[in-house]
């Protein structure tokens, strides 16, 4: 660990305690610290000081806090745009612009576009520039848009990225990622329709979840990239606590059914009341007090009907 990053680490700290206590006595000359140092992007996620800044920010009542605290994470935000702030691609990401850049191999250049964009491996001859080293030197921009609904859904997407503080540590341009997922989205469908806005508002929805976190910085990191994010099923999106139980909940269900196929005793006795064959297995259950029948559950081996027998 270096020795800038030791002293951000420090700063970072000393902000927590701040704002734990409720005492912002002290965060100016903080922050004008943090003023002269020469901040990275690696810096920024490895301390996560714009968690700890932005904390202050919103508990602070000073005015001059406020306003040193928002252009510190204004300038910090910048970083991504500068050519060596961008971070590396993880593979999926590299095969992702890959096919992109083989469909439309022209670098991407920011030009007013219509409603009705081209296919979606072939918009407007977007492309990423990519350096040998793997950083980003040319950023695409998302086609814009004149229409209002598609506008506020940008603006919703954006609002949703940013339920967390973990944009500005990581310095991702939230606006732009959201217009590119709300893009990626009216290709699909060509239409604001229902269809469209559903899809708009599952993803807002999933992005929003205080449970499940990990999906938002994912998008935010490029680790999602906006059009796989646009396309992902609510299975796909849901948290991994979330996943476990929906693979517990099938298997139990699973599992019943195959008790039921296989418990009990084979009969002709019952006629199914619904494929009228008599092909049945059933078992018989105490449900009632002991000095009552038992219960008598009937499965059709054929049609899975089940019912109940008095």
């Amino acid at each position: 660990m270096g020795k800038k990053e030791d002293e951000v680490i420090r700063i970072a700290k000393k902000m927590d305690k701040m704002v734990q206590k409720k005492n912002g006595s002290g965060a100016l000359d903080l922050l004008k610290e943090l003023k002269n140092v020469s901040m990275t992007l690696e810096l920024l996620q490895s301390t996560r000081i714009g968690m700890s800044v932005n904390a202050i920010r919103k508990q602070s009542t000073d005015d001059e806090v406020t306003a040193l605290a928002k252009a510190l994470i204004k300038s910090w935000k910048k970083l991504l745009d500068a050519p060596a702030g961008g971070e590396k691609f993880s593979e999926e990401k590299k095969e992702d612009e890959a096919s992109r850049q083989s469909s439309s191999p022209a670098h991407f250049t920011a030009t007013p576009s219509q409603d009705s964009p081209e296919p979606q491996e072939e918009r407007g001859g977007e492309a990423l520039d990519v350096s040998s080293s793997g950083l980003i030197t040319t950023f695409p921009r998302a086609p814009s848009t004149s229409d209002s609904v598609r506008t506020k859904c940008r603006e919703l997407l954006c609002a949703a990225l940013q339920a967390g503080d973990d944009y500005i540590t990581i310095g991702a341009d939230c606006d732009e990622l959201g217009a590119q997922i709300e893009d990626w989205i009216f290709q699909e469908f060509k239409h604001t329709d229902v269809k469209y806005k559903n899809r708009v508002r599952s993803r807002i929805a999933n992005l929003k979840d205080g449970k499940n976190p990990n999906l938002r910085r994912n998008v935010l990191c490029g680790n999602i990239m906006p059009n796989r994010m646009a396309r992902m099923t609510a299975e796909e999106m849901a948290s991994d606590q979330l996943k476990e139980i929906r693979k517990s909940l099938t298997e139990e269900a699973i599992r019943e059914h195959q008790m039921a196929r296989t418990g009990g005793t084979e009969t002709d006795l019952f006629t199914c009341g619904k494929c009228k064959k008599k092909r049945c297995t059933y078992t018989q259950v105490q449900t009632r007090s002991a000095d009552e029948p038992m219960t008598t559950f009937v499965f059709c081996n054929d049609c899975g009907n089940r019912w109940k027998f008095c």
